[in-house]
């Protein structure tokens, strides 16, 4: 530090003197701020897709709607998808339709709510359907991760680089069997035992929106 000069004594001595206080006063900074930090999540950027469930998620929920009428979205759920469309972030639907399979709804009336949800919401990258019953041990119907994978290669993305938003333990254990993150936007009818489980919990679609902008995910 003294080698380009002038090397007198004034120098000297305010050289060794700093030299002397950096190292602890470096290591004083770093550790006030681990601590004052310490539960700050990483950074991790923005996903390059969302996945959303349908029902209970983005509308509400009306057991096996046939009905587009009834496709009625939630409060701020039309902001929040536009929120990351804004910011780049890809977006599609991921939704269990077993009434397909138990006979209260048919496939096309499915279609025809997707339809109306696409109108309200969209454009949707990528819509997922499983039409099929708890029973039928198919590899798409959650908690399973055909859906997500699915969507994931339909728009080349890594799993890992992608968020599934629901509103019940199956929607954030599909996701974690894809390898990607979920999180949980709970409902009166969601069973506190899954919110419990779920890797991470916001109040509101809005809320679980903000988190993947902010990088919480």
């Amino acid at each position: 530090r003294i080698a380009p000069g002038p090397r007198d004594r004034a120098e000297v001595t305010t050289m060794a003197l700093t030299s002397a206080a950096i190292p602890p006063l470096a290591t004083w900074h770093f550790l006030r701020g681990a601590v004052r930090h310490r539960r700050v999540t990483p950074w991790r950027g923005l996903p390059d897709l969302v996945l959303f469930d349908r029902d209970g998620t983005l509308v509400r929920d009306y057991p096996y709607n046939g009905d587009p009428e009834l496709v009625k979205p939630v409060p701020g759920a039309e902001e929040a998808v536009d929120a990351l469309r804004a910011r780049g972030v890809r977006v599609g639907v991921v939704s269990n339709q077993s009434g397909v399979a138990r006979g209260i709804v048919s496939r096309e009336q499915v279609d025809a709510c997707m339809a109306r949800l696409d109108e309200l919401l969209g454009p949707f990258e990528t819509v997922q359907v499983c039409p099929h019953g708890p029973d039928d041990g198919c590899t798409c119907r959650k908690p399973a991760p055909g859906m997500v994978k699915a969507a994931c290669a339909e728009l080349d993305v890594d799993p890992a680089r992608c968020v599934v938003i629901g509103d019940i333990g199956a929607d954030v254990e599909a996701a974690a069997a894809a390898g990607a993150s979920g999180i949980m936007v709970p409902t009166p009818v969601t069973r506190k035992q899954e919110v419990a489980a779920a890797p991470r919990v916001a109040a509101t679609l809005t809320a679980a929106v903000d988190d993947v902008l902010a990088g919480r995910w």
